[in-house]
């Protein structure tokens, strides 16, 4: 055996002599970047936009903890308190309750990618660039999808949604709570009991409003509700919360064919998660030192307390309201609250301000005056908002009366410097 391993070595050796050779006999043609033999360089900045958001110190530092394993016991308990603090923010039970490794967006597809099959109706609500998307995702996926159109700025009675239940018969309804690009928080109590009436499912995207606005997923009937995790968290971009009802998990487990997604198919997630009582499988690196962030972030607001957090953005986002009408500025969602049907509900989103672009102005001047000379960051609109607002947001840990008073300063000398065209 020696003497024919010997024999294999020597006949092997000129052919490994030859490969190594020819890998010489190339030159590397792209040098070192010289940018990469600098330092990192990145700038200071207050972010007042509809997110990311500056980071909360203890978040911050978690980010700079050593790397443990992903499927090491120390990362599953870490899991676990993850599901714990999603299950107290949404307000949920649910079992099936866990963090995407993606954005809002990824938790978006997620949901949609297991609900819907080809052929299925899903009705969505269009106020603004997520129902947008949800509805552009839902025709790549075949499903037969149904466009509730509003303006930005619009928002959705339960009459208008019954009106679409009763006529399409979907298994889905979307709606976005804080719709970020426009300003609206639309109402949620009711739309659940009324979404199962028709034996339809409710999805609701809570992006921009988890948080600042209340939710109550179980008691609100919200059958799937999504997050992510760059907004009033405070946690790098990156991550998503989604939960599932037992209905909408039902949905999933007896879908007659697989999801398009592997990455994000919600049997193999919830395996993963520790959702179904088996024994845990691999299935995809998750991003460990996120997820050390995105724990500490939701122990931040647990140690706050829901109802205070949702107090402080109410607060602060009514004192920047009248510092802004105090500049002559127009909010571009007109009504505070809405009348209509019983009872009384909030219409601007507690965490993002939407403007409408004062008169006159570009809108892309101000953003990069307050940039260029203040290192603050607010932003134009996004989708069919864009051209029309300015957009503020005060997300968990900047939401201070501080910050408003810094960036009303920086509004001011913009207003008063920027070039503005005499109509």
């Amino acid at each position: 055996m020696l003497r024919t391993l010997t024999s294999a070595s020597v006949a092997l050796g000129p052919r490994v002599a030859g490969w190594v050779r020819t890998m010489a006999s190339h030159q590397l043609l792209v040098t070192p970047p010289e940018a990469l033999l600098k330092p990192l360089s990145v700038p200071s900045r207050l972010l007042l936009g509809p997110g990311p958001s500056n980071l909360a110190p203890r978040v911050l530092a978690a980010g700079g903890l050593q790397m443990i394993g992903h499927m090491h016991k120390e990362m599953f308990q870490i899991m676990d308190e993850i599901k714990q603090g999603i299950q107290y923010v949404f307000q949920t039970r649910n079992r099936l309750t866990l963090a995407i490794s993606g954005s809002g967006h990824c938790a978006l597809e997620a949901a949609l990618f297991n609900l819907l099959e080809p052929g299925d109706s899903f009705l969505v609500g269009v106020n603004g660039i997520w129902g947008q998307r949800a509805a552009e995702i839902g025709e790549r996926i075949g499903a037969r999808t149904h466009s509730m159109i509003k303006d930005p700025g619009g928002h959705y009675t339960k009459q208008e949604v019954e009106e679409g239940l009763a006529q399409h018969k979907p298994v889905l309804l979307f709606l976005t709570q804080g719709e970020s690009s426009s300003g609206v928080l639309q109402p949620l109590d009711g739309y659940g009991e009324l979404c199962h009436r028709y034996q339809c499912l409710l999805l609701v995207d809570s992006v921009a409003s988890l948080g600042g606005a209340p939710i109550h997923m179980d008691q609100q009937g919200i059958d799937v509700l999504y997050s992510g995790s760059q907004k009033v968290l405070n946690s790098p971009p990156g991550t998503a919360l989604i939960s599932f009802s037992d209905k909408a998990k039902n949905k999933i487990y007896t879908r007659k064919t697989k999801p398009y997604s592997f990455y994000l198919d919600m049997k193999w997630l919830a395996n993963f998660w520790g959702c179904d009582d088996k024994p845990r499988m691999y299935h995809h690196t998750t991003p460990v030192i996120s997820l050390f962030s995105l724990r500490e972030s939701l122990a931040l607001i647990a140690e706050e307390g829901l109802e205070n957090s949702w107090r402080r953005h109410r607060e602060v986002t009514a004192y920047l309201h009248g510092r802004l009408q105090g500049l002559g500025l127009q909010l571009f969602v007109k009504d505070p609250v809405r009348r209509a049907g019983p009872g009384v509900g909030a219409l601007r989103l507690p965490t993002v301000t939407t403007i409408a672009v004062p008169a006159g102005y570009d809108w892309r001047d101000i953003v990069k005056y307050l940039i260029d000379h203040f290192s603050i960051e607010i932003t134009g609109g996004l989708g069919p908002s864009l051209g029309k607002v300015l957009r503020i947001g005060l997300l968990g840990y900047n939401a201070t009366r501080e910050n408003v008073d810094r960036v009303i300063e920086a509004l001011q000398e913009a207003l008063q410097h920027c070039p503005r065209n005499k109509l």
